[in-house]
């Protein structure tokens, strides 16, 4: 089982190496994201700077890999029993490797699209309950890093509440929530400043 762990979890781990703002960035553009507005390889970064149609293309990409990773590391344990832990541990390396990309220099993104769709892998309703809550704190303040550690700060909570007996998925699902949170450590010191920017993700960027 062990052997299957490390497949699982490399796997994972690489597959959140293609990140989309990245990727998406070079094909339009034949820029690095990661070198305008705010720095960061992330989906708000990437509307900032080239609008919400083009940004189609980090949706698809990074939810793709998160479901990918899911799948695999469920796969690859289920036949022991642990599907659910297998779609955790996948989930978990796959926002390692979004946030800490080894072909990206380790300087990636912070994992919100990609951990709102590890949550709908382990449980579609409670990851539509986190994406209400990010959609929610979003529309009444128009700042997504608000909703992005509303959202991942309670799914943790919320996974255990409902699957304690899950284990290992629920010390995953405070690991993602913990380091999501931590990501969004200098949104949350603007944010108490009274710095952080708007952002209208359905239009053309920054929001007045």
């Amino acid at each position: 089982m062990w052997f299957n762990i490390i497949i699982a979890a490399l796997a994972a781990y690489m597959l959140g190496n293609l990140n989309g703002a990245f990727l998406a960035s070079q094909r339009i553009a034949g820029e690095d994201i990661r070198k305008k507005g705010s720095g960061n390889a992330g989906l708000t970064n990437f509307i900032r700077n080239y609008g919400a149609r083009p940004a189609i293309m980090v949706v698809i990409t990074d939810m793709g890999k998160a479901i990918l990773a899911c799948l695999v590391g469920g796969g690859l344990l289920a036949p022991f029993g642990h599907e659910i832990a297998g779609r955790a541990l996948g989930g978990l390396f796959v926002i390692l490797g979004h946030a800490f990309p080894a072909l990206l220099g380790f300087k990636g993104g912070k994992g919100i699209l990609s951990g709102v769709t590890v949550a709908l892998c382990l449980d579609w309703r409670i990851g539509l309950f986190v994406f209400g809550i990010f959609l929610v704190a979003y529309w009444l303040t128009h700042y997504v890093s608000l909703g992005s550690v509303l959202s991942s700060g309670s799914f943790g909570f919320i996974y255990a509440i409902f699957h304690w007996e899950e284990r290992f998925a629920v010390v995953v699902g405070f690991l993602l929530s913990a380091l999501i949170v931590w990501l969004h450590r200098g949104n949350i010191h603007r944010l108490l400043k009274g710095q952080e920017r708007k952002t209208n993700l359905f239009g053309g960027g920054n929001k007045k």
